[in-house]
């Protein structure tokens, strides 16, 4: 059985990158450039082209050393780094601005080829000659991929020949005077850039060969950075050349100048020919092996996935970007087809190099043999999309929607790999800097972010004690959820962390973490959770549960309380009231006594996250005072403003009398708050062995109103003491 043909270094990724690198723009391009930009405009176009060139060649190198390569270049790269959605998006941009190009290539030889021989140069005659040429060459690429690479090393010398005959040629068209800047009636730069770019993307014909090299770790790194270097030396001198011996305005209108300066004109057009047709070659090989490598992964259609022969040519993917190509053909305008190529290339390039800086900034097992400094990514990512910033802003907007839309396809495609996803190690590497950051720092009474431990049980209200949970934890709070399995006889083994874990809708819905674990106590198992869940930087702050209803008298639940008491941990208890539930989320009272200094900050914080909730929105809020030492209700109202005002809560405040009927604190509530539907009520503090008779008469007042809130604040919590026992003296 014959084995597949690979090619080395020079022959798989050099002479194809460099040969697309010294192509049509080089020929037909690169005077008009010069001629718009002067000099010093035009070098200085050329380095930011290849600053993008170079960052993303080094990128894309680096990445390429770490993983096995296979067949489909950058987009295969892209795939097992950063995961198939990213990879595939980027992918589809690479594979049809390949397609593009090689439509840019051929209707630079069509400009060339018509004029040489006295053919017509209108638009039709451009778009005929360009299908034919496109006809030709894919024929050639279906009959053999090793006869279309072959023939590069031909080309190569044709080029090489055609450059010395340009820099030995006549310099009977030198200007008077060197323009070192663009002058009046000059293109724009942001269009001569756009024109130029296309020039320096060639090196991506080498890495979409990536299937078919011998030592794709060793050759993509050299022939990638090799064909850069050689473009930049050869775009530089060519450009200082044509600025000393061409004059401008020629430069401007004249695109076959060089072929009349030349030493021996045939030789510039065998060097055009050449490296026009080669590069379309480059793009006719390399594109369709990126959509059959999408289209094996499953990204794109199963159908572009089929080749033939040993080498397993994509002969159906080569059909579609036939069809690409022959659509940039009939567009028939190079320097138009070279700004889409250009808007395409970037944004690719642009991902290629966040890609590499994420890789190497966020995953462990990023080791390359080709090691590069990460912010190499970083600058090549932020050139690219400045320079797309100041090309066409709403191209660039298109183009970034459009990949926005073909990646959000592709994750819900759900279409996976058995590779590693690099945005999994992104956010381990944010989480854990950002844990660090925050353990370092010590907490000082700052603002509560709630870090909620939840015990919701299991009942038909169980939803609501969530709903609320989440409502109270505010925006930016974490609510980790528990379900305590019951295994009083301790028969069964504990649960594998993985099936400790729980994904369950109701619960990502409301963004709460869910975990279950395996208990001989429920008591013992809350202590337990309490006092070893979390880690440094988010430790849990609160915990919340249904309120207990009948073990008033348990000594076990004492010990709990204790111990949750002595962690200094917040408590929340919920009392659901099963008939009224939350009512039409329209009222909440928040009850308000003189020991509630800490109680009080906990409250008026939770109010702020109530009404920030969808459903609360519109409730009215209500702080409620009992008056039992006659001070004047003014003072105390103009105090509680004062203090609620700072944390910027808009309430009703009602100061109730009761220094002469001196009514029990639940009898005021019950005649209160009975039709409201959220009361929120602070526990006060009290001897552990009294637990027992609050419980009853906390109990006694659930009866008589609808769903209320317990709350125990921490002693990290700052006091609000209204000083009332002054003012009554006074």
């Amino acid at each position: 059985m014959p084995q597949k043909k690979k090619f080395g270094t020079f022959a798989g990724v050099f002479t194809p990158s460099v040969l697309t690198i010294l192509g049509v723009i080089m020929y037909m391009r690169l005077g008009w450039v010069v001629g718009n930009a002067g000099l010093i405009g035009a070098i200085i176009i050329i380095i930011i082209a290849h600053v993008i060139a170079v960052t993303t060649g080094l990128s894309v190198s680096s990445v390429a050393t770490d993983k096995k390569i296979g067949a489909g270049g950058i987009y295969y790269v892209l795939s097992r780094s950063m995961g198939v959605p990213i990879g595939g998006s980027i992918g589809i941009a690479i594979f049809v601005g390949t397609a593009f190009s090689i439509a840019l290539y051929l209707i630079g030889f069509a400009e060339s080829f018509n004029a040489y021989f006295g053919f017509g140069t209108t638009i039709n005659d451009l778009r005929l000659t360009g299908t034919i040429a496109l006809l030709s060459l894919s024929v050639l690429a279906l009959i053999s991929t090793s006869a279309a690479l072959k023939t590069q090393f031909i080309i190569l010398a044709a080029i090489i020949v055609s450059l010395i005959s340009i820099f030995f040629g006549s310099t009977e068209f030198a200007p008077s005077s060197i323009n070192l800047f663009s002058t009046e009636n000059a293109v724009p730069l942001e269009v001569v850039f756009a024109v130029f770019f296309p020039a320096v993307t060639g090196f991506t014909a080498g890495i979409a060969m990536s299937g078919d090299l011998e030592d794709p770790k060793k050759s993509i790194p050299l022939g990638t950075l090799y064909a850069i270097g050689v473009g930049l030396l050869v775009y530089i001198a060519l450009a200082v050349f044509m600025a000393f011996t061409i004059d401008s305005n020629l430069l401007k209108t004249d695109y076959n100048i060089l072929m009349k300066i030349a030493l021996f004109a045939p030789a510039v057009v065998a060097g055009i020919w050449g490296a026009t047709l080669s590069s379309a070659l480059g793009g006719i090989l390399g594109g369709p092996r990126i959509l059959q490598a999408m289209s094996i992964d499953k990204v794109t259609p199963k159908l572009f996935s089929k080749g033939k022969g040993i080498n397993n040519d994509p002969v159906n993917a080569l059909f579609l970007a036939f069809i690409i190509a022959e659509i940039g053909i009939l567009i028939g305008e190079l320097d138009i087809i070279a700004r889409v190529v250009s808007m395409f290339y970037l944004t690719a390039y642009g991902f290629i190099n966040i890609s590499f800086f994420l890789e190497s900034w966020a995953n462990p097992d990023f080791q390359p043999s080709f090691k590069v400094k990460r912010w190499i990514g970083l600058i090549g990512f932020i050139a690219c999309f400045v320079v797309m910033f100041k090309l066409d802003i709403m191209a660039m907007i298109a183009a970034l929607a459009v990949i926005s839309a073909m990646y959000f396809g592709l994750q819900r495609k759900e279409v996976k790999l058995q590779s590693n996803d690099v945005w999994k190690s992104v956010w381990e590497n944010v989480v854990n800097k950002g844990l660090k950051k925050i353990d370092a720092q010590i907490e000082e009474n700052s603002n509560w972010n709630p870090n909620i431990i939840l015990f919701s049980g299991k009942s038909d209200h169980q939803s609501y004690l969530l709903e609320l949970c989440k409502t109270v934890s505010g925006r930016t709070g974490i609510v980790t959820n528990f379900k305590l399995i019951l295994d009083k006889e301790n028969n069964l083994p504990p649960l594998k962390k993985t099936d400790q874990i729980i994904r369950d809708d109701k619960f990502q819905e409301l963004g709460i973490f869910a975990r279950q674990i395996k208990v001989d106590n429920i008591y013992n198992g809350i202590t337990n959770i309490a006092s070893t869940f979390g880690f440094s930087g988010v430790e849990p702050n609160t915990i919340m549960m249904g309120w207990p209803k009948g073990i008033e008298n348990s000594t076990e639940y004492s010990k709990m309380t204790q111990t949750l008491l002595h962690l200094d941990y917040n408590l929340l208890y919920l009392d659901f009231d099963q008939q009224t539930k939350f009512g039409n989320y329209s009222s909440v009272d928040f009850w308000w006594r003189e020991t509630d200094s800490k109680n009080a900050v906990m409250m008026l914080n939770i109010a702020r996250f109530i009404i920030a909730s969808p459903k609360w929105n519109r409730t009215n809020i209500r702080v409620l005072f009992v008056n039992n030492n006659n001070v004047d209700v003014a003072i105390i109202e103009s105090k509680i403003r004062t203090l609620v005002e700072d944390l910027r809560v808009n309430v009703d405040i009602k100061i109730i009398n009761n220094a002469v009927e001196q009514k029990t604190f639940y009898t005021i509530i019950e005649e209160e708050s009975k039709a409201t539907n959220l009361t929120i009520i602070g526990i006060p503090d009290y001897n552990i062995e009294k637990q027992a008779e609050f419980v009853l008469k906390t109990n006694h007042l659930f009866e008589s109103i609808g769903s209320t809130l317990l709350v125990k604040a921490a002693h990290n919590f700052n006091e609000l003491d209204l000083d009332l026992l002054n003012e009554a003296e006074t």
